[in-house]
């Protein structure tokens, strides 16, 4: 059982960080259209171009986002896995997988969305700000040791 006095700012930034990816991911699985008005408009489509596309896109949309889901969801509990373990104890390899494994998920989801103009955008930079902050949390604890 870990000692509770250890749950650093750090552990907790970043398992609020592996929350919300569940979250996103659960969102993917079971609440995601397979198109939002922004994927429509980024594609330039009109109805007739739906219409001709037909239901095998969003078939095949569902089953894409379905899969994407369950990784964000793996990610989200690996991250709290991460917090709840190797980040609380401060082992060496823990910033690094925080670091890495938040950069390209977290960071990579970023851009894309900011690329894109996605409605999302803002939403996921806070996200980021999440992520990035229990990374200066994790280097400021350090500091005072």
């Amino acid at each position: 059982m870990l000692d509770r006095r250890k749950w650093t700012t750090s552990a907790l930034l970043l398992t609020t960080t592996g929350v919300i990816v569940v979250g996103i991911g659960i969102y993917f699985v079971l609440f995601r259209p397979p198109l939002l008005p922004e994927d429509v408009r980024y594609m330039q489509l009109t109805e007739g171009d739906l219409t001709v596309l037909g239901p095998n896109l969003r078939d095949w949309l569902g089953r894409v986002f379905a899969v994407l889901g369950g990784f964000a969801m793996a990610t989200g509990i690996l991250m709290i896995t991460l917090a709840a373990t190797a980040f609380c104890s401060r082992e060496p390899i823990a910033v690094s997988g925080a670091i890495l494994g938040g950069a390209v998920s977290i960071g990579t989801m970023t851009a894309v969305n900011f690329a894109i103009n996605s409605d999302f955008r803002w939403a996921l930079l806070g996200l980021f700000a999440i992520w990035a902050a229990s990374l200066i949390a994790y280097w400021l604890e350090g500091a005072k040791a």
